[in-house]
C-alpha cells in the first residue's frame, strides 16, 4: 500500500501592509521632500520662493490647522524663511534618525548641529498654544488638528504655520515609525521614506531599478 502522499506546504502569507501614515508622519515626510534632485545631477528646492510656499502650503491644508486658512495662504519672505529653518532642523534630526545609515546626501555636509535643530523646533512648537479639535465631516472619517487656544485673529500666520509644521515633526520623531525612517541612496535621489519590509532599501521602484542598473555597470567595468 503506498505511503499517504506528504500534505503540501501551504504558501507563505504576505507580509501584512503596513498600516497607513498618521497625518503628522506625512506632513513631515512631504516638507523634507522638498528638496529633491533636479533631474540634472544636482538638488532643487521646491521652497525657494514665497510663491514656492504658498502652493505647498495650499496643497497641505487637509493636515494644517483651519485657523491657519492654508487654501488663501499667501506666504512672504519672513514667512519663507522660516519654514525653511524649520525644515532644516528636521532634516538635520532626520540624518540623526537614520543612523547608523547614512544622511541624505542633498545636505549630509552642512547640517545644523543636533542642539541647534532640536531648539528650533522645540521654539516653533511652543510659539501657538494649541488645544486638540475634533472634527466630523459628513460622509468623512472625524479627524483631530491642533487649534490656535487663542483668537485666530491674534495669531500670526507665519507662527501658526512654523507651530504646526513644528509639532508634525516632534511627533513623527518621538513616534513608532521613526525606526522605519530611511534616506534612500539610490542614483539621483534624495528623499527620506519609511520603510515598508525587511528588504526595502529605495524610496520607490524607479530607484529600485537604477541603483541596480548602476550595480550592474560597476560590475561590468571592474570585469573589464
Amino acid at each position: 500500500m503506498p505511503a499517504p502522499a506528504e500534505p503540501s506546504a501551504s504558501p507563505a502569507s504576505p507580509a501584512p501592509a503596513p498600516a497607513p501614515a498618521p497625518a503628522a508622519t506625512l506632513l513631515t515626510l512631504d516638507l523634507t521632500a522638498t528638496i529633491r534632485h533636479d533631474g540634472h545631477g544636482g538638488v532643487a528646492d521646491d521652497l525657494d520662493t514665497p510663491d514656492g510656499l504658498t502652493a505647498w502650503v495650499r496643497a497641505h491644508a487637509a493636515a494644517l490647522p483651519g485657523a491657519l486658512a492654508a487654501r488663501r495662504f499667501r506666504a512672504d519672505e519672513s514667512a519663507l524663511e522660516a519654514v525653511r529653518g524649520v525644515r532644516a532642523a528636521v532634516r538635520a534630526l532626520f540624518a540623526r534618525a537614520v543612523r547608523p545609515g547614512e544622511p541624505s546626501p542633498a545636505d549630509a555636509r552642512r547640517l545644523l548641529p543636533l542642539g541647534q535643530a532640536l531648539t528650533r523646533l522645540n521654539e516653533a512648537a511652543a510659539r501657538v498654544p494649541t488645544v486638540p479639535v475634533l472634527s466630523w465631516p459628513r460622509g468623512a472619517a472625524p479627524v483631530v488638528r491642533d487649534e490656535p487656544v487663542v483668537p485666530a485673529g491674534a495669531v500670526e500666520r507665519t507662527d501658526l504655520l512654523n507651530a504646526a509644521l513644528a509639532r508634525a515633526a516632534l511627533t513623527f520623531l518621538a513616534g513608532p515609525d521613526r525606526e522605519r525612517l530611511r534616506a534612500c541612496h539610490a542614483p539621483r535621489c534624495v528623499r527620506y521614506f519609511l520603510k515598508d519590509h525587511p528588504r526595502q532599501e529605495w524610496c520607490k521602484p524607479a530607484c529600485g531599478n537604477r541603483a541596480r542598473v548602476a550595480r550592474h555597470h560597476d560590475r561590468s567595468r571592474g570585469r573589464g
